[in-house]
Order: structure tokens, then C-alpha cells, then sequence
């Protein structure tokens, strides 16, 4: 299963008709194809990096959570324990799914005052085989016929339990909040939950802060770590004093790429610079690059302010610029802006090609008042 395009209205404060679509439209060179492409059927390209760029207060986490959103209904089957409403969201998503192209679309309700689980109304599910002579049609209407489904679920359970039936993990979405004493329980969880060798999380804890050579869980809140040559008994409390948020909240998102890359689930990362050295963050794109480490067509997907990250990609199409005025836009690079594929996509940023650019006049408006 793939997903090729979310579509949605009345999520939060977005537009609507709000897209996000993961199959590449623009020219693809040999190149492309070896570095930023993975084929999921024959010639259906989606990319294997996918950015949100824009200023602060764009609608970057707003997009990423509505993907965060789609992910959870394909994984689970359910939409629960989110920080906003589902109340009257239309949703479409299209995927790929054993040789056909499914589109499912639902009007989601809260199931209570407050919101907790979503309850899926007006769903409908329509599925056509994919033919790569139809790559430019592929969303067209022409070639969909009804899924029938038979048998009844929960009101919060989406139909479509009936087309993927089991639950797995799509994508995990990592926000740029961090969890506090819980990433080090969380970090552990998902070494067992993914069979993730303890081998792995000693290279990974290395490169964050090289006096640590070791952790070993003793309990839900104790640990053993080896530092500078020598192992001490450490509680989740005293690691969250004694680490770097950086190192704290990187090895976790660290070990979280190795799951995906080793299970093909895509991760969502909100901010992903945030706490990082901008090195660590190429070399975590560079993983998802590479198609010797990322076997099995995982996806990153990440929201950034970096916009010198955005050279890292050849590609315009999988670089969507985020721009809130009364509501929340998303717009393609390649689709709505016609730039040379020669230039340097962050000088354009700072051309204020795409409106993205720190107000310049209120900077200096505050800076005239301090110094009155």
C-alpha cells in the first residue's frame, strides 16, 4: 500500500480543496529515478522525500498533520487522541494497493463534545487497475468503479479495514515538541517493536554525543549508561538532565529512520532541523536517497526552515511552499511557479520568489523601539 494524494476540506484552518500529492509529475531523467524516485508499479513514480517549506506560522504542521491524519486511518483504522477536531472534514485519499487504484472519501464527525474519536460518515470506497498508459489519467474519474463492502464495523472503524484488513504501521509522525521523559521509554519501544539491534542504537547514540557508548533499559524509568568508559545507574529524570535535547530527541527520531527504512513506513517529521546540526539532517535524507539502505520504498516526509536543504533535491514537484493568509495554502513548486532548474532553490527563498521572507519592516519597527 501507497499513499499517491490526500485531498481535503475543512481540516483545521486550510483551504479548501487542500492536496498534497506524492506522485511525480515533472520530467524524470535516469537520474531521478536512481536518487529521488521509487516505482511502485510500473512506471508509477512516487518521490522518496517529500518538503514543506514556508515562514513561521505558514500552515507547515497544519499540512503535516493532516497527513499524520491519513496515516492513521490506512494503519488503524481509526482517527483518535488528536489535538483537533474532525468535525465536518471531507477527506479524500487515493492509493495503491495490489495493483489497483483505491479512493476512498468519508465526512468525518466528532464522536463526542470533545472530540476524541472520529466517527466516519458518507464513506465511499472506488478502485480501478492501474495501467501504466494511464499514469497522466491516473485521478481522472474515468475507469473508477464502486467497492462493495460487505459486513458492518464500529462507527469509528473505517471501511477500509475491508480493502487492507490488517493493522500495520504507515508512518509514524514525529512533531517538534519532543516528549520529555517519555523518549527514552518510547525509544525502547520501538527498538522491540521493529526488532531493532542494540547494535544500532549504540552507533546511533555515537553520533549524537560520542562520551556515550551504551544504554541499557533496566526498568520503565532506570538505565545504564556507559559514559566516558564508565556505566552508572541513571533514572529517566537525571538523562533528560544530563543529555542535550539534541541527543535526547535524535536518538529517538535516529532509531524511528532506521524502522522505516527497514519496514518501508514512510515518517512524518515536523521541523526536522529543530535541535539538529544541519549535517545530520542531510545525511538523514541522503538514507532515503539511497535505494542500498532504503530497500523497501519508505517515504520522508519533514516540514523544515532550512530552505538550503531543498538543493539536496533536483526535483520542484516534491517541494510544496506553505503561505497562510485568511486560510492556509499549500502550492507546489513545479506546478505553480516557473523557475530555472539551474538556480539555487534557496536563493530564491531569500528573493522572496515564493513570499516566504521575514516581514523586513517589522523587524526594523522593533528594532525602533528598543532603542527608544
Amino acid at each position: 500500500m501507497k499513499l499517491l494524494r490526500v485531498k481535503a476540506n475543512h481540516f483545521k484552518n486550510c483551504s479548501d480543496e487542500f492536496e498534497i500529492d506524492f506522485v511525480a509529475r515533472s520530467k524524470k531523467t535516469s537520474e531521478d529515478k536512481e536518487y529521488e524516485l521509487q516505482e511502485i508499479a510500473d512506471e508509477l513514480y512516487v518521490h522518496n522525500t517529500i518538503a514543506v517549506v514556508g515562514k513561521n506560522a505558514s500552515g507547515k504542521t497544519t499540512a503535516v498533520e493532516l497527513l499524520d491524519a491519513c496515516f492513521s486511518i490506512l494503519g488503524d483504522f481509526r482517527l483518535e487522541a488528536k489535538s483537533y477536531s474532525f468535525d465536518n472534514v471531507e477527506l479524500l485519499m487515493d492509493f495503491y494497493h495490489d495493483k489497483y487504484i483505491y479512493r476512498y472519501e468519508t465526512t468525518l464527525k466528532n464522536s463526542d463534545s470533545i472530540g476524541t474519536k472520529a466517527i466516519f460518515t458518507n464513506q465511499k470506497i472506488q478502485r480501478k487497475l492501474y495501467y501504466k498508459s494511464h499514469i497522466k489519467e491516473i485521478y481522472n474519474e474515468k475507469g473508477f468503479s464502486e467497492v462493495i463492502v460487505s459486513g458492518e464495523l464500529p462507527e469509528d472503524t473505517s471501511d477500509i479495514f475491508f480493502i487492507l484488513k490488517k493493522k500495520a504501521t504507515r508512518a509514524v509522525y514525529f512533531d517538534s515538541f519532543g516528549k520529555g521523559i517519555d523518549t527514552y521509554r518510547l525509544l525502547f519501544a520501538t527498538l522491540k517493536d521493529f526488532n531493532i539491534s542494540t547494535n544500532i542504537l549504540s552507533k546511533v547514540i555515537t553520533i549524537f554525543d560520542e562520551n556515550i557508548s551504551d544504554l541499557i533499559k533496566l526498568d520503565d524509568h532506570n538505565y545504564k549508561m556507559s559514559f566516558c568508559g564508565q556505566e552508572k545507574i541513571v533514572s529517566d529524570k537525571e538523562l533528560l538532565y544530563q543529555l542535550s535535547s539534541g541527543t535526547t530527541k535524535g536518538m529517538l527520531l535516529y532509531v524511528l529512520v532506521v524502522a522505516s527504512l527497514q519496514n518501508g513506513f514512510d515518517l512524518v517529521v515536523d521541523e526536522i532541523e529543530n535541535h539538529f546540526h544541519k549535517t545530520l539532517v542531510e545525511n538523514m535524507i541522503s538514507l532515503y536517497k539511497d535505494k542500498t539502505v532504503n530497500k523497501h520504498k519508505a517515504t520522508l516526509i519533514f516540514t523544515t526552515h532550512y530552505c538550503e536543504l531543498l538543493d539536496l533535491f533536483n526535483r520542484r514537484d516534491n517541494i510544496y511552499i506553505a503561505r497562510a493568509d485568511i486560510k492556509v495554502n499549500l502550492v507546489n513548486m513545479y506546478s505553480n511557479y516557473k523557475i530555472r532548474t539551474e538556480l539555487l532553490k534557496n536563493r530564491q527563498f531569500y528573493n522572496n520568489v515564493f513570499q516566504t521572507a521575514v516581514n523586513y519592516d517589522e523587524l526594523m519597527s522593533l528594532k525602533k523601539e528598543l532603542k527608544k
